[in-house]
């Protein structure tokens, strides 16, 4: 019997499944902003403020932002845990990265509610 070995890493399915369901998310919006860019409305900034009134639109925007961070967290620290190798360094980057994930997320967030 092989026994497994524990060390906190992660085994893959999880991170492959995130990745291809916020894809899956972000193609969804892409295509409908893209619809709405190609009705036939000239896009003036009250054509752009009066969709993003709409409850739906920032709804949608905000499920794109937040499968936007979490498929770029995702891919990020599979990066830097697969190339680089001392410790202290791949935490701080993956906190830098957390960080300004985080900051760019709560500022998509202000946007659309303020």
């Amino acid at each position: 019997m092989v026994s497994r070995v524990v060390t906190g890493a992660r085994y893959g399915m999880r991170d492959w499944l995130v990745q291809r369901v916020t894809a899956v998310i972000m193609s969804v919006y892409t295509v409908i902003v893209l619809v709405v860019l190609l009705g036939g409305v000239p896009i003036s900034y009250a054509v752009w403020k009066d969709l993003f009134t709409q409850g739906w639109m920032r709804v949608a925007t905000l499920l794109f932002a937040a499968s936007l961070a979490w498929h770029l967290w995702v891919g990020v620290r599979n990066i830097l845990m697969d190339y680089v190798k001392p410790d202290g360094l791949r935490l701080t980057l993956q906190v830098m990265t957390l960080l300004t994930i985080a900051a760019y997320l709560g500022w998509t967030i202000q946007i659309l509610w303020r």
